[in-house]
């Protein structure tokens, strides 16, 4: 009986951790306002957002269809992703025509606004968090207009210091 019971709890967590992952990709990949709308925000204008409002930033060195983003990068920077054979769908604020995929190194399906592959932040917490803005110079928040928002306030606009988040530490211990 104790070796089912040590057994079973492993397996009932793993579950429920299953679960709960595949709850949340399906909310982001929901059609209730769109996979990705434009939200205002007091410094940059009009921004995309993910359907429950985390703002979306795209990699300078993707260019060309060719996404850069992974393995080391992507925990930090998650990419927008839609199941395979799904087409991403625009909310308010976001044209049609500029809304597409590309298709990600690892085989998934990432979403692109004007060309950009779009990505999230692990540093933002709450809608509206714009903490990933201008980071190393190299990470922008995509406007609803197709462009890169300038670079401004917002987390890791400077060099990396002890406070700084980073690639390799986002939460500011060390240089990337």
């Amino acid at each position: 009986m104790g070796v089912r019971l040590r057994w079973a709890l492993p397996v009932a967590a793993l579950l429920a951790v299953a679960g709960v992952g595949a709850a949340f990709a399906a909310t982001m990949s929901s059609s209730s306002g769109g996979t990705v709308k434009a939200a205002h925000n007091a410094t940059f204008g009009r921004l995309l957002v993910t359907s429950a409002g985390m703002t979306l930033y795209h990699y300078t060195p993707d260019r060309n269809g060719a996404v850069k983003c992974n393995a080391g990068c992507a925990p930090f920077w998650p990419p927008l992703v839609v199941k395979t054979g799904v087409k991403p769908t625009a909310g308010a604020g976001i044209s049609t025509s500029k809304l597409s995929t590309v298709k990600r190194p690892d085989g998934r399906t990432q979403v692109t606004y004007a060309g950009f592959p779009l990505y999230r932040y692990s540093g933002d917490k709450k809608p509206g968090d714009v903490k990933g803005q201008g980071f190393q110079k190299i990470w922008f928040a995509v406007t609803s207009k197709g462009t890169l928002a300038k670079a401004g306030t917002g987390g890791g606009t400077g060099g990396a210091t002890s406070s700084t988040p980073t690639m390799t530490d986002p939460y500011g211990g060390g240089g990337y």
